[in-house]
């Protein structure tokens, strides 16, 4: 990362893909404190799972969901300034949730984007024993950001909850907002290109799959980055609903695969994050969903 959605029950290989994602993002290898309670079922997945198998529509456009709350500690920035951002997760109860699962090797990811789809990160916060998660953070230039904390705890009934809280934060000055780059199939990168198969449709579980080239020749030797061979953050234009979704557990015919499916027609803005030689790069696309 949510909408782009893909049934929890499918036939066949799919099916089983499908629900392989659902435990890896489910059952992370512990909490922040002591014993983890038992996994959820997939079946019990709110609707912005972050493994490919998704119902409902796009998460992150809200502060507060299933009873969870984002509490930045400030949301204003000055241009190219760099701050320690600091932030609480307030569980049901009202107090500071403390005990999250390992999810893709980490407790917190925390994506920026700003609302033209530009200025996109993905860092990854430290949290104190207070519940306080705090993370170096650089907004670039004036304009509105979106901030969202993507994240796996637990609700009150010990059931494992994937969420993604996001809240705004602003960069005062002359701001001019940056077309959307037109649809393409391809990106360069770093001196890489990187090639996107595949067309999301409404309602339909679909195959995108990204293949990685250096000088014409495809890469072979892509290494797994938070521990999978790529991570596709998709964020909707206009209401900027996000997507966290991570690809099957091998290369497919040495491209990263992912199930997809759109919850709406319209633009989405898609980042694609790899690793090669130790570095991470990001391949980002504009898609155009068809009604």
């Amino acid at each position: 990362m949510s909408g782009f959605r893909a049934p929890l029950v499918a036939a066949g290989l799919v099916a089983a893909l499908l629900l392989g994602f659902v435990i890896a993002r489910t059952t992370g290898s512990s909490a922040s404190d002591g014993a983890a309670p038992p996994a959820a079922p997939a079946t019990a997945l709110p609707s912005h799972s972050h493994g490919g198998a998704v119902t409902g529509d796009l998460s992150g456009v809200s502060l507060s969901a299933g009873g969870f709350t984002l509490v930045p500690a400030a949301v204003a920035f000055a241009a190219g300034v760099p701050q320690q951002y600091a932030f609480r997760v307030l569980g049901p109860d009202g107090k500071p949730v403390t005990r999250y699962v390992l999810n893709h090797e980490k407790l917190m990811h925390f994506v920026v984007v700003r609302r033209d789809l530009g200025g996109f990160q993905h860092l990854h916060p430290a949290m104190s024993p207070d519940g306080t998660w705090t993370v170096p953070l650089t907004l670039p230039s004036p304009g509105v950001f979106r901030l969202y904390a993507d994240f796996v705890t637990f609700d009150p009934t010990g059931q494992q909850v994937p969420l993604t809280l996001a809240v705004d934060a602003t960069v005062p000055g002359n701001y001019a907002p940056v077309a959307l780059p037109a649809v393409a199939r391809t990106a360069e990168v770093d001196g890489l290109t990187v090639s996107l198969e595949g067309t999301p449709q409404v309602n339909q579980t679909q195959p995108l799959s990204l293949r990685v080239f250096a000088n014409g020749a495809p890469v072979t030797d892509l290494e797994r980055y938070l521990g999978a061979y790529g991570h596709l953050v998709v964020v909707r234009e206009g209401d900027l609903g996000f997507l966290h979704v991570h690809p099957e557990d091998q290369l497919v015919g040495g491209a990263v695969k992912f199930w997809i499916a759109a919850p709406s027609s319209g633009r989405y803005r898609m980042y694609f994050e790899f690793q090669r030689a130790g570095v991470v790069h990001r391949a980002e696309f504009t898609v155009e969903v068809p009604a």
